[in-house]
């Protein structure tokens, strides 16, 4: 048993006031001193701190309690619920700045032109357009191509090397693939 439970005072002092435990039992479970625990009892420590239900917090079980109030010898254990909290890598969305909107076409024009080899839309969710923006952009039909300017996407913070490196990879191994899926249907006729 090395971890205490949550607010061992106030455990303490729940313990000292509603169960028959032995002092040494109470701070052993709470990591305190037997003295302290001595001194809750004879309200000379923990003035005004208000009991921790241990039970209600599901750190101590009632039999738990019991098996250790008629063997003075045994420790109370502290039940322990092992939750694993997931973290998952999820891209959130953040908001754009109306005065930043214009570089997302900016970024686009410069993504096309330096990585020709990336998807429409793989640009399109790195940059945060529309894949039909992003199409038009790369055959210069789109609406405002002529006041276009090539602007550095990462420079500008819309996403972060790292994921533009990812979609340049990606981008590669797809064209391997499609290289040699072409060899082998040259093979085969």
């Amino acid at each position: 048993m090395s971890k205490a439970p949550l607010m061992p005072m106030a455990t303490a002092v729940w313990l000292v006031e509603n169960t028959t435990l032995t002092f040494k039992q109470i701070a052993d479970y709470c990591k305190m001193h037997e003295v302290e625990v001595q001194g809750i009892a004879d309200g000379e420590v923990a003035k005004g701190i208000v009991g921790y239900n241990p039970i209600m917090s599901g750190q101590l079980t009632r039999e738990e309690i019991k098996l250790s109030s008629e063997d003075s010898n045994r420790q109370l254990n502290l039940i322990t619920n092992e939750v694993e909290i997931e973290n998952p890598v999820k891209k959130i969305k953040k908001y754009v700045p109306l005065s930043k909107r214009q570089d997302k076409p900016d970024s686009a024009l410069w993504l096309t032109k330096q990585h020709s080899i990336l998807k429409d839309s793989q640009i399109a969710k790195l940059v945060g357009i529309t894949k039909n923006s992003v199409t038009a952009i790369r055959n210069k039909s789109y609406w405002n191509f002529n006041n276009l300017s090539a602007k550095d996407p990462v420079a500008m913070g819309l996403f972060s090397q790292k994921d533009l490196i990812d979609a340049i990879e990606k981008a590669e191994r797809r064209i391997k693939r499609e290289k040699k899926e072409k060899e082998k249907a040259k093979l085969t006729v």
